[in-house]
């Protein structure tokens, strides 16, 4: 079986597929089904927003989809290959290439500077020091931060600091970006800017976004729509 990201297939197959996806919890007062059996393909450079209330599993999926949790039952691919065929080590390697991540939070380290926290995938998947800062500065620039390398993550505001984030998720080309409430913390303005950015990074027709949001606007710039309820997703204009 090939070694390589998701990036590199060939096929017109989806970046990403959730096969018969489930999700249950054991609680005190019982099982609790937060997922029940999701299909979903992400196609190549397309964006595709997930709405629903708070609570219904939508960061749940996110998570098991870029396999940061395990599924009950059901499967995930990446291309061609599942990330939970894989040791955790494995797993976390693979993903650093494959997968990038932007949360409601930046989760920026606050004694690196956005330069640095930038090039922290790639110095992890062994790129030397200078390199990975050469790109991260790049990949800063290319989303207007090209003043704000050395700044500390306090230092800047918080639509910068998303952009970081944003940054980190991108520079290691990674074809999948999951984004889960990524202007939720944002005021609108800061947030149009945001959203703005993402719509365009499906454009080269490479990378794929899957979102989930409360926003409309942001999901009114996705290629599809899906609303979870009842632990399934439905397609807009689907029915139900």
């Amino acid at each position: 079986m090939s070694n390589s990201p998701i990036g590199e297939q060939t096929s017109p197959s989806p970046v990403a597929r959730a096969v018969g996806v489930c999700r249950h919890f054991d609680t005190p007062d019982g099982r609790l089904e937060v997922l029940r059996g999701i299909d979903l393909d992400i196609p190549r450079g397309k964006m595709l927003a997930i709405v629903g209330a708070s609570g219904v599993g939508k960061s749940t999926f996110l998570h098991i989809l870029g396999g940061l949790d395990m599924p009950s039952a059901g499967q995930v691919l990446w291309g061609k290959r599942s990330p939970y065929d894989l040791s955790d080590e494995e797993r976390s390697a693979y993903r650093n290439s494959a997968v990038g991540f932007v949360f409601q939070f930046h989760h920026l380290l606050p004694e690196f500077t956005a330069e640095e926290n930038v090039a922290l995938p790639l110095i992890i998947g062994g790129d030397s020091h200078a390199d990975a800062l050469s790109k991260a500065g790049q990949e800063l620039a290319r989303l207007g931060l090209g003043e704000r390398l050395h700044h500390m993550p306090g230092e800047l505001s918080g639509g910068e600091q998303q952009r970081a984030a944003l940054a980190r998720a991108l520079v290691t080309g990674a074809p999948l970006i999951i984004a889960d409430e990524p202007s939720g913390n944002l005021d609108r303005v800061t947030a149009e800017q945001l959203h703005a950015i993402l719509g365009n990074i499906v454009s080269d027709g490479i990378r794929s976004i899957i979102v989930a949001t409360h926003n409309r606007e942001l999901a009114g710039l996705a290629d599809e729509v899906y609303r979870m309820r009842d632990g399934t997703l439905i397609r807009d204009g689907d029915g139900a």
